[in-house]
C-alpha cells in the first residue's frame, strides 16, 4: 500500500506550487475584489500547457494520470479557487472531446485546446435543471436541407452558471435532439458551438458570493445552426453517458480544489495563531486555539489522501462511488476549515484585508458544484447496495 506521490508527481507538485506562490497568492485579494480578470495567471497557466492537462499527447496535450491531476487543482486552489475554475471547466470538455469527439472534432480542437489558443467550459446546467441534467430544456431540431446540403441542428434553450462562457470555443452543450424520449436520457446528446454562431449570445454575468475570478454566465441560444458534424461522438443520445465520464473527473476536481482551500486555511490560522498575541504571549499557546489547529491539520491531511485515493481509483476505473465519497468528504473539511480559520483570527477573520473570509465564501460553493453533496449521498449509497464500492476491502 502506498502512500506517497512518485518521484514525478513530486516534482510536478513542486513547479506547481512554485508558480501559485509566484503569480497567484500575491495578487488574489486585491484582484478579486477589484473583480479584475486574471489575464496573466491564465497566459502563465497556458505557458505551463496547464490547459492540456486532460489533452492526449497526441494532440500536444500533458495527459496527466487523474492524481496528477487532483494535484493541479489541489494547488491552484490554495493560491485562489476561481483560477482553479477556469481551468476546471476546460479541462472536462477536453476530457470529454478526447473520450468521445469523432477522430475529426479532435483533430481539429484539442490541438489548440492543449496550448489555450482555444479555451472551452462545458454547457449543462439551466435555471430549471441543475443536478436533474434529465430536465433540460435545450433542444436541437434536426434539418436536412432541400438542396442537398450538410444537415444541421436548430437550438433553442438557454443555459446558467457557464464558466468560461465568454472565452469557450466551442462549447460542449447538452441538449435533447429527442425531448420525446423515455427515459428522458437516451434522447440527450452534445453539441460542439462555436461562440460566433449567430444565436449564441452570452446575455449577462451572474453576481456571486464567492468563485470570483472567472466568470459565470447565463447563455440564450436562440435558432442557432449548428452542424451536424458537430455532434459529439456521431452519434445521438449519447450524451448523458458522454456528460457523466466527464463529471467523474469533475468531482476529483472538485475534491482537489476542497483541498487547496483547506490547506491554505490551514496555513493562515496556523501562521496567525503564531504571530499574534494576547496576554502577552502567541495566542498558539493556548490550548483552545491548540485544539482547533489540531483538528483543522488533521483533517486537512484525512481530506487530501480521500482526493488522491479517489483519483486512483479512477485511473483504475469506473469510481462513481469514490469519487461522490470525496467530493463529499473533501468539500465539507473545506467550509468547516475556513470556518475554523476565522475563528482562530478572531475579529480580523472577518475582514477583508485577510484571506480567510475568501476562503470561506469560496468552501461553500464546492459543496454545491459537480452535484450537491446531498446528491451524491445517494449515489454512493447505490455504489454501496450494487457492490460497485466495497468498504473495508
Amino acid at each position: 500500500m502506498k502512500f506517497e506521490l512518485d518521484e514525478d508527481q513530486r516534482e510536478f507538485k513542486a513547479l506547481l506550487r512554485q508558480f501559485v506562490d509566484r503569480e497567484i497568492v500575491p495578487v488574489a485579494r486585491d484582484w478579486e475584489q477589484s473583480g479584475r480578470y486574471p489575464t496573466e495567471i491564465v497566459a502563465g497557466m497556458a505557458d505551463m500547457g496547464l490547459f492540456g492537462i486532460t489533452v492526449p499527447e497526441e494532440y500536444g496535450g500533458l495527459d496527466l494520470d487523474p492524481v496528477s491531476f487532483a494535484l493541479v487543482f489541489e494547488e491552484i486552489a490554495r493560491g485562489w479557487m476561481g483560477i482553479a475554475g477556469i481551468l476546471g471547466s476546460h479541462s472536462l470538455a477536453c476530457r470529454l472531446i478526447a473520450m468521445h469527439g469523432t477522430d475529426d472534432q479532435k483533430s481539429r480542437y484539442l490541438p489548440d485546446l492543449a496550448t489555450g489558443k482555444r479555451r472551452t467550459g462545458i454547457g449543462l446546467t439551466e435555471a430549471d435543471a441543475g443536478t436533474d441534467l434529465q430536465g433540460i430544456r435545450t433542444t436541437a431540431r434536426l434539418v436536412t436541407p432541400d438542396d442537398g446540403g450538410e444537415p444541421y441542428y436548430v437550438v433553442n434553450g438557454s443555459k446558467m452558471w457557464i464558466t468560461n462562457a465568454r472565452y469557450a470555443s466551442p462549447l460542449p452543450v447538452l441538449v435533447k435532439t429527442d425531448p420525446t424520449a423515455s427515459p428522458a436520457h437516451k434522447g440527450m446528446s452534445v453539441l460542439l458551438i462555436e461562440s460566433d454562431t449567430p444565436g449564441f449570445t452570452v446575455t449577462k454575468d451572474i453576481p456571486k458570493l464567492g468563485y470570483k475570478g472567472t466568470e459565470s454566465c447565463e447563455i440564450l441560444l436562440d435558432d442557432v445552426h449548428v452542424p451536424v458534424s458537430q455532434l459529439v461522438g456521431g452519434v445521438e443520445g449519447r450524451g448523458m453517458q458522454q456528460v457523466l465520464s466527464a463529471l467523474e473527473w469533475g468531482r476529483v476536481n472538485i475534491a482537489a480544489r476542497s483541498v487547496g482551500i483547506a490547506q491554505r486555511a490551514h496555513d493562515e490560522a496556523l501562521a496567525y495563531a503564531q504571530q499574534r498575541k494576547a496576554f502577552g504571549k502567541p495566542i498558539a499557546d493556548f490550548q483552545a486555539i491548540q485544539l482547533k489547529l489540531g483538528e483543522l491539520g488533521t483533517q486537512v491531511q484525512a481530506a487530501r489522501l480521500m482526493a488522491y485515493w479517489a483519483a486512483d481509483a479512477v485511473r483504475t476505473g469506473r469510481a462513481d462511488g469514490a469519487t461522490g465519497m470525496a467530493k463529499i468528504f473533501c468539500s465539507e473539511v473545506a467550509l468547516q476549515a475556513a470556518i475554523d480559520a476565522m475563528k482562530v483570527h478572531g475579529g480580523y477573520g472577518y475582514s477583508t484585508e485577510f484571506e480567510v473570509e475568501r476562503l470561506y465564501r469560496d468552501a461553500i460553493l464546492m459543496s454545491i458544484g459537480e452535484g450537491t453533496n446531498d446528491i451524491l449521498r445517494t449515489v454512493v449509497a447505490k455504489s454501496l447496495v450494487s457492490g460497485e464500492t466495497v468498504i473495508g476491502r
